[in-house]
């Protein structure tokens, strides 16, 4: 699917989601647009290092220290973005796991495959 797509369903699922969260604020299309571009570039470059970094706890928490991991990224995403605002690491915690839901629904009726 084409990257400009991704990123507008990713938009999307991010606006969708900062509706259902009162601890997540996003102040529209746009600021969820340009959230969702930082994002891709942190899961990119930052987050594959992360997981190399911590692959003990990764293994001892049999992989529950990914859901940090992704908190965290979300968390320097928010810093980086005006208009958006994420309160707190758990609010962090449920805005990844939700969007990351969003977006395997979204991306499946679109007709791609979550990847």
């Amino acid at each position: 699917m084409n990257i400009i797509i991704r990123l507008i369903l990713n938009a999307v699922a991010i606006l969708l989601t900062s509706l259902l969260l009162s601890g997540v604020h996003v102040d529209g299309f746009w600021a969820a647009l340009l959230l969702a571009l930082v994002l891709s570039i942190l899961n990119v470059v930052l987050k594959p290092l992360l997981i190399i970094l911590t692959i003990p706890i990764t293994v001892l928490t049999l992989g529950l220290f990914l859901i940090v991991i992704n908190a965290g990224v979300l968390l320097l995403a928010d810093y980086f973005v005006d208009g958006t605002r994420i309160d707190g690491f758990w609010w962090a915690v449920l805005f990844g796991l939700i969007v990351s839901l969003l977006n395997s629904i979204l991306y499946r009726l679109a007709g791609e495959k979550y990847t």
